[in-house]
């Protein structure tokens, strides 16, 4: 961003996230379009640690999430390798990305999506979890996780408080492509643009018209029932993620995704 400053403040030398101040707003950067995004335990701690870096300067008054690569998010790194007890491990990074999730919604700063890309999967809950989610029209969105023999679990925190049941049901289920459009239409997305950058550009100003105190009261009021059912779910649902994906029909979805090829489910 011209004029402002850029860095990646998690002390790794490979940024997948970048982090980068101009005036009153915070540019964070999904930046691994190696992988399309995925949610890497790197990825998500960089972004993490964008989030605690905008909340403690007093002269942020708006987080714009946003992405290289023509992909916003295209959910779990299926290609990351496993340390210790499968179970234990998969359960630690669905708590991992719960933290992250809850950092969005409890960040006292408007955390706003820019986005102009496929959206797959865990990706969706990120989008969830900002409170002003805005589509270009290259934006597409699908939650395959059933496709592959797992579910969105963890990403339920977000997404069930936003979508409406019935779209709930189809997407979850069906893991089917829908438009920009369509994610306003449910709830998902706040709206779609064909000019992402203009319409990013009006909701900033006008967050930018509001006090500090203002918009981190205002936001509490928005997301109280939200971090009520973290408090209450998460643990539930990353055994239940863990459960689901250590299971012998999950390695067969997954390996065919990597693969290329149709699943060959036992029943």
């Amino acid at each position: 961003m011209a004029g402002g400053q850029e860095r990646n403040d998690t002390g790794n030398d490979a940024a997948l996230v970048t982090y980068a101040v101009d005036g009153h707003v915070a540019r964070l950067t999904l930046d691994s379009p190696h992988n399309r995004n995925a949610l890497s335990s790197r990825l998500v701690d960089q972004l993490h640690s964008g989030l605690r870096a905008a909340a403690a300067d007093p002269a942020v008054r708006t987080v714009v999430l946003g992405h290289t690569g023509g992909t916003f998010c295209a959910g779990a790194d299926l290609s990351e390798a496993s340390d210790g007890d499968p179970f234990d491990t998969t359960a630690a990074r669905a708590r991992e990305l719960a933290t992250v999730l809850r950092a969005i919604i409890e960040s006292p700063v408007p955390v706003v999506a820019a986005i102009d890309g496929h959206v797959r999967a865990g990706g969706l809950g990120l989008v969830g979890a900002c409170d002003i989610a805005v589509a270009g029209p290259r934006s597409t969105f699908a939650l395959t996780e059933a496709r592959i023999g797992v579910a969105p679990a963890i990403i339920s925190l977000t997404l069930l408080p936003k979508l409406t049941p019935r779209a709930a049901a189809r997407y979850y289920l069906t893991g089917e492509t829908f438009t920009a459009a369509t994610a306003a239409e449910i709830g998902l997305i706040t709206l779609s643009a064909d000019d992402l950058d203009t319409a990013i550009a009006g909701v900033v100003a006008d967050l930018g018209r509001g006090s500090p105190q203002g918009l981190a009261a205002s936001k509490a009021l928005t997301t109280a029932a939200v971090l009520a059912g973290f408090d209450r779910d998460t643990e539930r649902l990353a055994v239940e993620s863990a459960r689901l994906f250590v299971s012998e029909e999950a390695r067969e979805g997954m390996l065919a995704f990597l693969e290329k090829r149709q699943p060959r489910w036992q029943r």
